[in-house]
């Protein structure tokens, strides 16, 4: 047994990637039977997220899945990753998680990042700009407040108020400081970018301020992992989500998830151009995939370098039997 894995957490985040062809509910479906079998595998949390107006994302409403989650299981944790406080008011926010701790106590996460949109339409169409994200301090430190009871305005956030729904920031460059600063644990990503998320990470431990929340550090990884029974099948997992990104990076729009064949057909045939299979390349590089004891050899490496205490897996790909065989395989190496 790797000493530094095994006292490590390993956790999912899915994203409700709908596949090409497919209607989006089913997106909705698949995250709700994959949390099950996380569930069974030992998975410790197991999270959804935020997107509008894409069309390769059906979760637009976290907190709606994250229920249907919870209800679909018993034990896991459940929570959002995240919930992008700038689109929301934080009263709200506050009120839907009250009522999903109040349903599932003791289970669920709170999870928050501070993107407002994907596109200028998608901006305007929920009456927020970019310079929203400016605000996310003091809208966190408001979230926070109705918990607490200590919001000026006298209202009080029922059922919140008097509940410990434990936060998490999602960490884009400033955002390591601001979850430093509230003393909140961080998640930070991607695993390609072992530099930038270095930084972030000793950023953040640099300027923590122990709270009611954390009394230390608590630091997430996040990224992509893909585990197979051989090198070429692991990355066989990660193409069609590098296609779908070289593809938003490229045309502006972030597309259904094409099986792998598919994207294998266009990298062959030279229909993507230079600019695409660049990012097509760069997101294929730097993954931790393979089989299971090159994974493993690889995840030790990112423990030693972040001293992490906790993996948040966010893999995504067109066949979903085949995600879910990595899943498991990632497991065996979590329990090993």
């Amino acid at each position: 047994m790797n000493p530094l894995i095994a006292r490590t957490r390993f956790s999912v985040l899915d994203r409700s990637r709908i596949r090409a062809g497919r209607p989006a509910g089913e997106a909705l479906r698949d995250t709700v039977r994959l949390a099950r079998e996380a569930e069974a595998l030992g998975y410790h949390r197991f999270w959804v997220a935020e997107h509008h107006g894409v069309p390769g994302v059906a979760g637009s409403a976290p907190t709606v899945l994250a229920a249907a989650v919870a209800g679909a299981t018993r034990t896991i944790r459940v929570g959002t990753g995240g919930v992008m406080l700038p689109n929301h008011r934080p009263l709200v926010v506050a009120e839907q998680f009250g009522v999903l701790e109040s349903l599932f106590p003791g289970r669920i996460d709170m999870g928050l990042g501070r993107s407002v949109g994907f596109t200028d339409g998608v901006r305007r169409a929920l009456g927020r700009d970019k310079d929203d994200a400016g605000d996310f301090a003091a809208q966190l430190d408001e979230l926070l407040g109705w918990f607490r009871g200590t919001d000026p305005t006298g209202v009080r956030a029922r059922p919140a108020e008097g509940l410990a729904v434990p936060p998490f920031v999602l960490a884009m460059g400033e955002g390591a400081a601001i979850a430093a600063r509230a003393g909140l644990p961080m998640v930070i990503g991607d695993l390609r970018d072992r530099d930038r998320m270095l930084r972030g990470i000793e950023r953040y431990r640099s300027l923590f301020r122990p709270s009611p929340w954390a009394a230390r550090p608590y630091v997430v990884v996040s990224g992509t992992v893909a585990v197979a029974g051989t090198p070429e099948e692991a990355r066989r997992l990660l193409l069609p989500e590098a296609w779908s990104m070289a593809h938003a990076r490229t045309r502006g729009t972030f597309p259904p998830l094409p099986p792998a064949e598919e994207v294998e057909s266009l990298a062959s045939s030279g229909a993507m151009s230079a600019k695409e299979r660049g990012f097509y390349e760069a997101g294929l590089a730097g993954q931790p995939a393979g089989t299971e004891e090159q994974v493993a050899e690889a995840l030790e490496d990112v423990l030693k370098e972040t001293e992490a205490q906790e993996v948040l897996v966010t893999t995504s790909t067109y066949d979903r039997e085949a995600l879910l065989d990595s899943y498991r395989r990632l497991a065996r190496v979590f329990h090993a």
